[in-house]
């Protein structure tokens, strides 16, 4: 069970935005992830809790940020509900896409795990649900995810088989380089991986 500490910041500017202490696991009914939130002054800003099924649908996501909350499923899509810090108002979206994704590391992983895409495959296309920071205000977009290299790395504690995808952001033709072994992100633009405690899980084919 990899439990860790990310460090988030603005890729753009390097602004630090804060720290996600997480832990994560396959089990019964895929894989969970979960994780606290910390802003750079330390102070609890938000959490995550994304549980994917055995195909890396997800089957729950339940975020929290600035006493905002949202709760979504795939469902005819994915469905979720919005809920205001007062908690008294809910609003509820449905969208055709592919899957969620938003600021934390736990969604790059779930992308991954989704697409199962193999070394030079080509592009695919994914519609997402991004939920942004701080109020988790949701947007759809469009990204498009290809596998360019997988390599084996020794290690104390057995190979490491490290993934290095491109992501590209279809309307703003943004790319990024992201670096995932099994269950954990190694780096990606806005994301350094601070500290692990133990070696990242391997998902079943």
């Amino acid at each position: 069970m990899p439990r860790g500490r990310y460090s988030l910041h603005d890729p753009h500017d390097h602004t630090p935005l804060g720290e996600e202490h997480f832990q994560c696991a396959p089990g019964p009914s895929g894989w969970r992830y979960v994780a606290q939130r910390t802003a750079p002054s330390g102070d609890h800003s938000g959490s995550v809790d994304l549980t994917l099924d055995e195909l890396g649908r997800p089957l729950r996501v339940e975020l929290h940020s600035a006493s905002w909350q949202v709760r979504g499923a795939a469902l005819d899509g994915v469905t979720w509900v919005r809920t205001d810090p007062t908690g008294e108002h809910a609003t509820e979206g449905n969208v055709r896409a592919h899957s969620f994704t938003g600021a934390s590391p736990a969604f790059l992983i779930a992308l991954s795990r989704l697409l199962r895409l193999e070394p030079g495959a080509g592009a695919v296309r994914v519609s997402l649900v991004a939920f942004t920071d701080p109020v988790l205000a949701p947007i759809t977009l469009d990204q498009s995810w290809a596998l360019l290299d997988r390599t084996g790395h020794a290690t104390d504690t057995g190979p490491l088989v490290v993934d290095e995808y491109q992501v590209s952001e279809v309307d703003t033709g943004e790319v990024r380089r992201v670096h995932i072994a099994g269950d954990v992100v190694l780096a990606a633009p806005g994301i350094e991986l601070e500290e692990l405690e133990s070696p990242p899980s391997s998902f079943a084919a």
